[in-house]
């Protein structure tokens, strides 16, 4: 998979696509939070395998860290390490930018891969957009 930041509205269109068939089509998330009034502050990502886009996420810098946000690997893609990819690249971005933390909202269903990749969990279970997430940091 080859990761791009978003530079054209063709690669800005990809990543709501896949990110339209995770968080909406297949997690049922509504529509008007799946894409919200901080797209134009985020650095959107991309993956592509053989042209196609695959995955997709943000960043924002907030504060004193960067936020990782909207990651998703579509369905028959997921298991082959490309969510791993896909976030290092964003936690590369978030370094360059002179971050030294990341913190994302976990689905609980993935809390465990975050671990993997060095996250911790700094927050007790809450519901967004109807899906238990909980709050985990890393120092990069």
């Amino acid at each position: 998979m080859e990761v791009k930041i978003v530079t054209t509205e063709q690669q800005q269109q990809d990543a709501y696509h896949v990110r339209n068939t995770v968080f909406v089509d297949e997690q049922n998330v509504p529509p008007d939070l799946e894409i919200d009034d901080l797209e134009d502050q985020a650095i959107h990502f991309v993956g592509y395998q053989d042209k196609q886009p695959i995955a997709a996420g943000r960043i924002r810098l907030v504060e004193d860290y960067g936020k990782l946000e909207r990651v998703c690997v579509l369905k028959e893609f997921r298991g082959k390490s490309l969510g791993k990819k896909i976030i290092q690249e964003m936690e590369r971005m978030i370094a360059e930018k002179g971050q030294a933390k990341a913190k994302l909202n976990a689905q609980t269903h993935a809390e465990s891969f975050y671990k993997s990749l060095g996250y911790q969990t700094i927050s007790e279970e809450f519901m967004d957009a109807g899906i238990p997430h909980v709050t985990m940091i890393k120092q990069l």
